[in-house]
């Protein structure tokens, strides 16, 4: 058959991808648009590294496809395995797919492969987004019992903590990711050795009192299961066994200070505005 002059061929499906959290215990923190995107697409992959959790989503739909065979032995570095989980989704994306992905916790913090995935969609003109997911952070906030918005709160990762001259306020409250592969600068180790984690200590205790307490965090997983949190002083982290899910935190050092010309001029203000001084 011969198209007529004027006629095109009806564009086929375009494909898109959507990033979902599943949050952190399973079960509870996936929220009703996260599961609406699993539902509804054509091919789910999980970047999830639990078993349980992928035979869940198999509960939902049909074509969950896990990237954890993607992960490699030896010197395999995980940015490689993170790529290859990019182009395995896009590949569906560009074959006119629905495509869900599902990440642990919020795909969006310390997931590299969510970020690149819908950067390279769009920048091909596929529609992509990102859904988000209770975090460990979230849990963090809840299970340890600290508000960030009190005194502050500030997060690192260690190795970058160790690389940059990154400025720490001893005031707010210090979150510190992934501890327990400080010094892994190729992504190829899953563990960390004592002397890196000695380094990290080091580069603390020039704002920290070595005995300035340490909370050694890691959030439940399962309805059943209870978050693990430990306290031991900062100068005794080298000597912990800390796994890479575990988070590190170091409440305050010292009270807040005042700013007395910040305050002065925020006074000022308010007489102008016919105010008290001080607000209740």
């Amino acid at each position: 058959m011969t198209l007529e002059a004027g006629t095109s061929h009806a564009p086929g499906p375009q494909g898109s991808i959507a990033c979902v959290g599943c949050g952190m215990v399973l079960g509870s923190h996936l929220t009703p648009l996260a599961r609406s995107h699993i539902e509804q697409a054509d091919v789910v992959f999980a970047a999830v590294s639990d078993g349980v959790v992928e035979l869940w989503l198999q509960r939902m739909h049909p074509d969950v496809r896990s990237l954890q065979p993607y992960y490699g032995e030896g010197d395999k570095s995980r940015l490689t395995t993170y790529r290859e989980w990019v182009e395995v989704m896009m590949v569906e994306v560009r074959a006119g797919r629905q495509v869900c992905a599902v990440f642990y916790g919020h795909p969006g913090i310390f997931a590299w492969s969510p970020h690149e995935v819908i950067r390279t969609a769009r920048e091909e003109g596929y529609p992509a987004w990102m859904e988000p997911g209770i975090s460990s952070a979230d849990c963090l906030y809840a299970d340890v019992g600290f508000d960030p918005g009190r005194t502050g709160c500030q997060h690192y990762e260690a190795s970058q903590l160790l690389m940059y001259d990154t400025p720490v306020n001893p005031q707010a409250y210090l979150v510190l990711w992934q501890v327990g592969i400080v010094g892994d600068l190729a992504m190829t180790g899953y563990a960390t050795r004592p002397e890196y984690v000695k380094l990290l200590v080091d580069a603390l205790t020039r704002t920290y009192p070595p005995e300035h307490e340490a909370i050694i965090y890691r959030g439940a997983t399962l309805p059943i299961h209870k978050p693990r949190i430990r306290r031991v002083k900062l100068a005794d982290l080298p000597m912990t066994d800390i796994t890479p899910e575990e988070t590190v935190v170091l409440p305050p050092a010292s009270p807040l200070c005042s700013s007395p010309a910040s305050t002065a001029r925020m006074d000022a203000l308010r007489a102008l505005q016919g105010q008290p001084a001080h607000a209740p």
